[in-house]
């Protein structure tokens, strides 16, 4: 792109999506990058970041259930939406599918009607929607509500889709529980699917990957495991070139062993972070937590039932990139590319978002020298400053 650029931000090292560059400028005009210089042209006014500083492109969430004190299931208003979507830029997070956990059909419809709403109105950071059930595996539910589970049917292919073209929808189901060509029409429809919450050995995920399924929920979380003879779900997703997987790096969900064998089998292309989490990341009111009636334990940044199942993440994305590069074997390039520009591949959007490169949409942050969050910025507006 050419043009005057109206502002920059200038640091010493820049992550452009895949590698670092020292001392850079990011030239913007409007919601856009025009160009990445090592000399602001004169009379562009700056905004110098400090010494040992990073600019890296906006983390991407695909899994967000809640945050500020709000869950989607409870609240899909456009001002629970926008709460959710401020908790989560506090951790370097400008884009995000707020995430509807298994609930029913009207709940599905409301969730969708709010997330529409919010994208019409312009909430910042809001791509779409992730519907994570109801059609999952009884066997696997992990901390979702089994009474919520429901047979796929006439018109849920619709149902889901409802978004339509205002925004991505990604759908995570079991692919067991839904009959053949299930898959192959949402995916007709305009939908990500992905596979969790399943109990199949392989044979169902490998026809759901001949169909469209190009994604794997929550990596060895709620799905079958590897054994001798049957792939499981983690053994197809470790192996299989075609599809990316979201994982939990927050030492609670996944080891650390497994997070280094994820990435060296997967990859920083296909191996995405996301958060998995709940209302209580960014609430600092400390309020009780409760999904569906059931009280939710917290413990630090570990959410448990009250017979212990893990009932997603209190964590936000910059919690999960330092994991990733501390314990989970990633080198800090690879960790900051597992949250920018893998999910935005996986979502289709790596023309536009998760990398620093003239063209692409001035969503960043900035990371401190202890790769604490101290600023972000979408569309080139800055929407949080230390």
């Amino acid at each position: 792109m050419t043009g005057t650029a109206d502002h920059a931000i200038a640091a010493e090292r820049i992550f452009d999506g895949e590698t670092f560059r020292s001392d850079r400028a990011v030239l913007l005009r409007g919601e856009r990058i025009i160009d990445v210089t090592t000399t602001p042209p004169p009379g562009v006014p700056v905004t110098r970041l400090p010494p040992g500083a990073i600019l890296a492109p906006g983390f991407i969430d695909a899994q967000v259930n809640g945050g500020g004190g709000v869950l989607l299931n409870d609240d899909c208003s456009v001002d629970g939406i926008a709460r959710i979507a401020a908790a989560h830029r506090a951790g370097g997070t400008t884009a995000l599918l707020p995430t509807l956990i298994t609930d029913t059909r009207p709940a599905i419809r409301r969730a969708i009607a709010g997330v529409a709403e919010a994208i019409r109105l312009g909430v910042p950071g809001i791509l779409g929607i992730h519907l994570e059930g109801p059609f999952l595996s009884p066997r696997r539910i992990g901390i979702h509500d089994p009474a919520r589970l429901a047979r796929f049917g006439e018109g849920d292919a619709a149902l889901l889709t409802g978004l339509g073209d205002r925004g991505i929808t990604l759908v995570t189901l079991a692919p067991e529980e839904v009959p053949p060509g299930a898959v192959a029409d949402l995916v007709a429809r305009g939908a990500r699917v992905s596979a969790g919450h399943t109990a199949d050995d392989g044979p169902a995920i490998r026809r759901a990957l001949g169909e469209g399924l190009t994604g794997f929920t929550h990596l060895f979380n709620a799905m079958s495991q590897m054994g001798p003879r049957a792939p499981g779900a983690v053994g197809v997703a470790l192996s299989d070139e075609r599809a990316f997987a979201g994982i939990i790096a927050d030492g609670h969900h996944v080891g650390d062993l497994q997070l280094r064998l994820s990435l060296r089998l997967i990859g920083r292309d296909r191996l995405m972070l996301v958060t998995d989490a709940m209302a209580p990341v960014g609430d600092p009111s400390g309020a009780p937590f409760t999904l569906f009636g059931r009280r939710i334990r917290r413990d630090g940044d570990r959410l448990t039932g009250e017979d212990g199942t893990l009932a997603g993440a209190a964590i936000t994305m910059i919690e999960a990139v330092r994991h990733m590069s501390g314990r989970g074997g990633a080198t800090l390039a690879e960790a900051l590319t597992m949250a920018s520009l893998t999910p935005a591949r996986f979502l289709g959007l790596d023309g536009r978002l998760g990398r620093i490169a003239p063209g692409y949409a001035a969503d960043l942050v900035a990371l401190g020298a202890d790769l604490a969050v101290i600023g972000t910025w979408i569309g080139g507006r800055a929407a949080r400053t230390a």
